[in-house]
């Protein structure tokens, strides 16, 4: 194992030292650890049809697809990405049926129980973006009590969102900065970019650096829309549940195969 840069950390990695499953890959497939993106947002799609394709339920496609999490957290912590975000569950899989939404909401419950042992001593910090208020009381509390116990933890950060959608995020964060104006707290000719991003749900984090999509659809499903405007995106055919570290590390090649370029204004906005 080797150190990793925590977040926020002014200290740099010691990029030199590599895990062992690194060391044992080819020369020409080594990941360049100088290089790494610092935050991957990735859209978790296919664990239903995954479960179709076998003739078995929906659910148990989201059970498998709980497996990939854990080892895409695991990599990523190896090799000293900073924040992972994930897009456990949409504003809009409210609209699924109720069996399928009570047992994601079991799924994510059981998901945080059994994997808070191994973020304390992984040193891995949850959050959590979108609108709480919605989640079951009962899987609230866990994911309340989870964040608090791990809220000190620096070598990664995951960032599940939860009942998140980006439209609505962007509204809300309007809505916050319509209200500072009518109070008079702010200029409606002070309003930037940068204004707007600090009244997201992101505003502690930096933008992804590389977006991932698995399970072979290839849009952005109202997913990070503000925050991914420079990232480099990457779509794969591999269902969720199949998606493990083999595939994650051929994304991060993929993502350090490009030439990456900014306008002036995204090249600002990365700047933070």
């Amino acid at each position: 194992m080797f150190n990793i840069k925590g977040f926020n950390d002014s200290e740099p990695a010691f990029h030199h030292l590599k895990p062992e499953y690194l060391q044992s890959m080819p020369t020409d497939r080594e990941l360049d650890l100088q290089r790494v993106p610092k935050h991957v947002a990735i859209i978790m799609d296919g664990n239903g049809r995954w479960a179709e394709s076998k003739n078995k339920p929906r659910l148990h496609g989201h059970r498998k697809g709980a497996g990939s999490v854990r080892e895409i957290v695991e990599v990523a912590a190896e090799v000293g990405i900073e924040v992972l975000t994930l897009y456990a569950f949409s504003s809009e899989n409210w609209k699924r049926p109720e069996n399928e939404v009570s047992g994601l909401m079991t799924i994510l419950k059981n998901y945080l129980e059994s994997e808070l042992s191994r973020m304390l001593k992984n040193d891995i910090r949850l959050i959590c973006i979108g609108d709480l208020e919605k989640i079951p009381e009962g899987v609230r509390e866990v994911l309340f009590e989870t964040i608090e116990k791990t809220k000190h933890n620096k070598r990664l950060i995951l960032n599940l969102a939860l009942s998140y959608g980006s439209r609505d995020e962007i509204t809300r964060a309007v809505q916050v900065i319509a209200r500072k104006c009518c109070q008079g707290s702010l200029n409606h000719q002070q309003i930037s970019q940068e204004t707007i991003s600090e009244h997201l749900y992101t505003a502690e984090l930096r933008e992804p650096d590389l977006f991932i999509r698995t399970g072979g659809e290839k849009r952005l499903s109202n997913f990070l829309l503000w925050q991914a405007s420079y990232a480099e995106i990457v779509f794969t055919d591999i269902m969720w549940p199949e998606y493990r570290r083999e595939a994650f590390l051929d994304s991060l090649h993929e993502f350090q195969s490009r030439e990456r370029r900014f306008g002036k204004t995204g090249a600002q906005l990365r700047a933070g």
